[in-house]
């Protein structure tokens, strides 16, 4: 056939050789001489014509078409895409040709044709002949014809072409062409069409190429669809459950088989810290502190999988809804009319829920709705109350959310209640009043935080975290053995409407105090130098030895003062520096002990043995709290002058970058030093009072998806083998393979030890000798033992 070979005829008409070639070897020499191939070039693309309108024929008689006629227009086709490059005027109607093919006769084609058929269109595409916004309805409905391989060829054909043309720069103009087309694709009744454009939408935003309003828009849009599939599609997408598979035809829902396998978590001991550091020898130490290293370095890597992991609810395409409130509205309007199974119901009522916590919407018929599934035995009953949870705001009435409330107590936490009902239904109060605290009375905490006493695990520790959530918000609600040593004994939730306006920028005040309230010390910078201050205005001041308010009962009566002191606490005082006594006049008043004058009179004391009374004239001890009020004083100036020296930067007005720099990694180390004391790995130095629980914002609770998980029990199970052992793997990535110490020796490149060498020295003559007459000695004494034996001492003798 022509198709494969060119006949001799045809070269000694161009003045060549009767020798045959194949398609490939003519494709390879038309690449490297393309004029000198344009008689070769006519001859076949006159073949491809014949061949196109033969299969035409043989296609509108419906009669099957014949496998060698297929054959050959595949190949011939897959020729004239190589070499179109090379012949850009003379191939100008061949890709129309080819697109016009797959588009009217698509359907009847074989699966070989139409495959070669559309690989040569991508070639055509990737060597920019044909435009992308030309095919892209073409490759669209290649999708959608039932064939899989083709499916998966025309889809990545069509998210990567458009990823290379975002890659370098965006061309808004083609986007917007692109997008169109899918959008209209996408609200079309037809259930494939549909379908295929919004895996298409969701991936290319899934990839961030198309990031932008118009598509998180047109992907939420399709929620309201009329076909079920198209409907749990965008669902699925939204919630970020599971990624919508550019080969999956199904409900959306992915099978345990395809699940990525979990990661082994590692964990940091405390114990491992303190092994490594204090016990054993320098080189087992040495080890301990490897195994540590690689133990930090795989949990690093965990925190990077965690963070690199984008679908997981930390973002959704539901933040970008222009406008969120008719939209919540419509799709409950959807749910509360449709007829669907329960999952989807489930789905839609998630991202009701999702919506109204995300852009803290009002829609008050939601919750009586959620209200009538609120039962312990209601399927799924976890996602559920995780969906209620999530639709609570502070700024939704409490009267409306109230009856819910009321409904979860009143059906989980009672006492014949299953303990697995009772854990979750605390954990959904703690949940809800974290975000709603004005939900709960007096009342009804003291009775929840009674179930702190219970035997089962999971119902204690869900009541113990009820009684420190309300430690932050309202501890007045609590008795006083539940109140512990909260921050604000005082605080009180805030009342429905109520802002907090901030008055500086956040973290500012860490600027003041540098690093300092990380290490847990004060701020040196706002302590006064008492160096600075005059030592005999000091001295003056510790020997005054009554407060003021004795002063003040004297002064009326005239009379001299008898001051009694021990002479004990005078030695004892001796040695007291300047910064105890400022601590000690700053806390508590001064006492009889502290005169500075008595030690002679304790002296006297000893010697006399009656004690005496120091008389002074009420003159000269007026004239001393003078001298006591000057130095305070003169204290207070200096404090303050200090602190204004410290605080000058920053109160100017303006902050740099620098500044805004500082703040952050100020709060990222304090944050990571509360994450270490929580876990036990550091101990807590910053303050006695600081709480080691912080309440979240109401902004970050509404941004961050509600896991169902945290609202079931939360007890350890015990890991089984393969898990421990994954677990023992992950910590070993980073070291070599086994090897015994003998293999080590062995394999040892820097020479011997100075043992062997011993062995292998080279003695002299006389040296030999020597060592050969010292054995034989040593082998003549031997044997002379060896032959006289004790046989005991002789009776007779």
């Amino acid at each position: 056939m022509a198709a494969q070979l060119i006949s001799p005829e045809s070269h000694s008409a161009s003045g060549r050789g009767s020798e045959k070639l194949s398609l490939p070897s003519l494709q390879s020499k038309m690449k490297c001489d393309p004029e000198g191939y344009e008689t070769e070039l006519k001859l076949l693309y006159r073949h491809f014509e014949s061949s196109l309108h033969l299969f035409r024929q043989q296609s509108a008689l419906s009669v099957s078409a014949d496998p060698v006629v297929s054959k050959d227009l595949g190949d011939m086709s897959m020729f004239l895409a190589h070499v179109t490059p090379f012949y850009p005027d003379r191939l100008a109607d061949f890709p129309g040709k080819l697109a016009d093919l797959l588009s009217e006769n698509g359907r009847s084609l074989i699966p070989s044709l139409r495959s070669h058929l559309t690989q040569a269109l991508i070639l055509l595409v990737n060597r920019q002949i044909v435009g992308v916004e030309e095919t892209l309805r073409l490759f669209m409905e290649l999708q959608t014809m039932g064939d899989r391989n083709l499916r998966k060829l025309a889809f990545s054909h069509v998210v990567q072409s458009i990823r290379r043309m975002n890659q370098k720069h965006k061309d808004e103009a083609k986007n917007r062409k692109l997008q169109s087309i899918l959008f209209t694709m996408l609200q079309e009744e037809d259930e494939l069409k549909a379908k295929r454009a919004l895996v298409v939408l969701c991936d290319l935003h899934r990839r961030k190429v198309w990031f932008d309003d118009r598509t998180a828009n047109a992907i939420c849009t399709a929620c309201f669809h009329s076909s079920s599939k198209v409907l749990v599609s965008a669902l699925s997408f939204v919630l970020g459950y599971e990624e919508v598979q550019e080969g999956d035809d199904s409900d959306g829902s992915s099978s345990e088989d395809d699940m990525p396998t979990p990661h082994p978590i590692v964990v940091l001991r405390r114990e491992d810290v303190y092994k490594a550091n204090q016990k054993g020898t320098s080189a087992s130490k040495k080890k301990k502190k490897a195994k540590l290293q690689r133990i930090v370095r795989s949990m690093k890597r965990q925190q990077r999988r965690a963070s690199g992991n984008c679908g997981l609810g930390s973002y959704t395409p539901l933040t970008h809804l222009k406008d969120a409130q008719g939209y919540a509205e419509k799709l409950f309007s959807r749910l509360q009319k449709c007829n669907e199974r329960f999952e989807i119901k489930m789905m839609m009522l998630k991202v009701i829920a999702r919506t109204v916590g995300l852009h803290r919407l009002i829609l008050l018929n939601f919750y009586p709705f959620l209200q009538r599934y609120v039962q312990p035995h209601q399927r799924d009953v976890t996602n559920l109350l995780a969906a209620g949870v999530q639709a609570c705001h502070d700024m939704v009435p409490p009267d409306a959310v109230e009856p819910l409330f009321k409904q979860v107590v009143n059906q989980f936490v009672h006492d014949r209640s299953r303990p697995e009902a009772i854990a979750v239904g605390l954990n959904v109060v703690r949940e809800i009043c974290m975000r709603m605290p004005l939900l709960m009375s007096e009342d009804l905490l003291q009775d929840l935080v009674l179930y702190k006493k219970s035997h089962e695990k999971a119902v204690s520790t869900a009541a113990r975290s009820l009684v420190t959530l309300f430690r932050e918000l309202c501890p007045s609600f609590l008795i006083k053995k539940d109140r512990g040593r909260p921050t604000d004994p005082k605080a009180k939730p805030k009342e429905f409407g109520e802002v907090t306006i901030a008055s500086n920028v956040p973290g500012a005040e860490l600027l003041e105090n540098g690093d300092e309230p990380l290490s847990g010390d004060e701020d040196e910078s706002n302590i006064p130098d008492i160096d600075e201050l005059d030592e005999e205005k000091i001295e003056e001041s510790d020997s005054e030895g009554d407060g003021e308010e004795m002063a003040s009962e004297e002064e009326d009566n005239g009379e001299e003062v008898e001051i009694a002191s021990d002479s004990g606490d005078d030695n004892d005082d001796d040695g007291k520096d300047e910064s105890d006594y400022m601590s000690d006049s700053d806390d508590s008043p001064p006492t009889d002990s502290d005169d500075g004058d008595d030690d002679k009179d304790g002296d006297e004391e000893t010697q006399v043995g009656k004690p005496k009374g120091l008389k002074r004239k009420f003159s000269d001890y007026e004239a001393q709290l003078d001298v006591v009020d000057q130095s305070l004083r003169t204290l207070k100036r200096l404090a303050c002058s200090k602190m204004a020296r410290a605080s000058s930067d920053i109160n100017d007005g303006i902050l740099s970058n620098e500044d805004f720099h500082r703040i952050k990694e100020l709060k990222d180390k304090q944050q990571a030093r509360l994450a270490l004391t929580r876990q036990g790995l550091l101990k807590d130095s910053t303050d006695s009072n600081s709480s080691s629980f912080k309440i979240p914002s109401s902004e970050s609770l509404s941004t961050k998806r509600m896991d169902p998980a945290k609202l079931e029990i939360n007890i350890k199970r015990r890991m089984s083998k393969e898990e421990r052992l994954a677990l023992v793997k992950a910590g070993r990535e980073d070291r070599g393979k086994y090897r015994a110490r003998t293999a080590v020796k062995q394999k040892k490149t820097g020479g011997l030890s100075n043992r062997q060498k011993e062995h292998k020295k080279a003695m002299p003559l006389a040296a030999k000798k020597a060592k050969a007459a010292r054995s034989r000695q040593e082998k003549k004494k031997l044997q002379r033992r060896s032959s006289k034996q004790f046989r005991g001492k002789k009776a007779w003798k």
